[in-house]
């Protein structure tokens, strides 16, 4: 086994291993940025737990593991965060067994913190009726962000998008004559989902107004990014968020609704329709059929509402 004693070799290691995902397995830049932050805690928990300057990766064992999520428990982390940092650990200790640098992979040895099942905000079919007529009023306006911001209401509720993908998308991502759209999910891993009829509408619409905005930018407008601030620049992730959480609090102050809330409002009325689950989890992009179920808790706890309030003997 190589030598891995001590903390600044330890940090080497995890440099080669974030590399290693940039430029080899092309991941995201969100996953590697995660990845980063679990595998820093993890690496400043272990000088402190071995109480030595110097530790080697070979020498962590189950016990070890299990002292690292006690740590992260104590700490006030969720089951969920707990179970991404161990995951982290996991894929690391992997990279270094592929390259002979360990002989086992400890993280192994745990079991994942059991996670809660949680029921994904999401809006009632009433609520889309109300959200999207006030935000269609509103784009009759014509004002160039009232217009975008229907259309990105439009093709969240539409295709099931996360944010990143939507702001990803770019004007050659869209066909509106076969009504379809390609998003780059999590992985970089591409789909195409289709786009329904009010939401092509919007989007053309948004089409016009962009183009006259782009003309009034000039040179300084961005001639790839589909959706654009008022300067003509790819919209911020946080341009998103406002645009879209300021008309969802319109439509249920408080609920903490958000971005996601559309893509979750999107998948529960699928399935509630009937939809397949094998369908809406390659629609939502999911590469795990557990991901998608989540939402058939949500429309069983929906129907379990509905019978309590409904039937006599409840």
């Amino acid at each position: 086994m190589a030598a891995t004693s001590g903390a600044a070799v330890g940090s080497e290691l995890v440099e080669r291993f974030l590399t290693h995902l940039t430029k080899e397995r092309d991941v995201s830049p969100n996953t590697v940025k995660a990845y980063t932050r679990d595998l820093g805690e993890f690496c400043a928990f272990l000088g402190p737990y071995y109480g030595v300057d110097t530790w080697d990766w070979g020498g962590v064992d189950r016990l070890t593991m299990r002292s690292y999520l006690a740590h992260l428990s104590k700490r006030g982390l969720s089951k969920r965060s707990m179970a991404r940092s161990l995951s982290a650990v996991r894929t690391f200790y992997a990279f270094l067994h592929r390259n002979d640098i360990v002989n086992t992979n400890p993280a192994r040895a745990v079991g994942t913190p059991k996670l809660e099942k949680y029921l994904p905000g999401h809006l009632d079919r009433s609520q889309v009726e109300t959200l999207f007529q006030a935000a269609t009023t509103k784009a009759q306006e014509g004002r160039y962000t009232d217009v975008r911001n229907l259309a990105m209401l439009e093709l969240f509720y539409s295709a099931g998008l996360r944010l990143s993908e939507l702001r990803g998308i770019n004007r050659v991502d869209l066909d509106l004559l076969a009504g379809m759209v390609k998003v780059r999910g999590k992985g970089r891993k591409e789909r195409i989902v289709p786009v329904g009829d009010h939401a092509q509408r919007a989007l053309r619409e948004y089409e016009r107004v962009r183009d006259i905005l782009t003309k009034e930018t000039g040179v300084d407008a961005d001639r790839t990014a589909f959706f654009l601030s008022q300067r003509g620049k790819r919209l911020s992730t946080k341009g998103v968020q406002n645009a879209i959480t300021g008309w969802l609090s319109q439509v249920d102050e408080g609920a903490g609704l958000s971005t996601h809330s559309l893509r979750h409002t999107f998948a529960t009325h699928l399935l509630d329709a009937g939809a397949d689950l094998r369908a809406v989890q390659e629609l939502l992009g999911h590469a795990s059929i557990a991901t998608t179920q989540i939402y058939t808790h949500t429309s069983v706890e929906r129907l379990r509402q509905v019978y309590k309030k409904a039937h006599p003997r409840a």
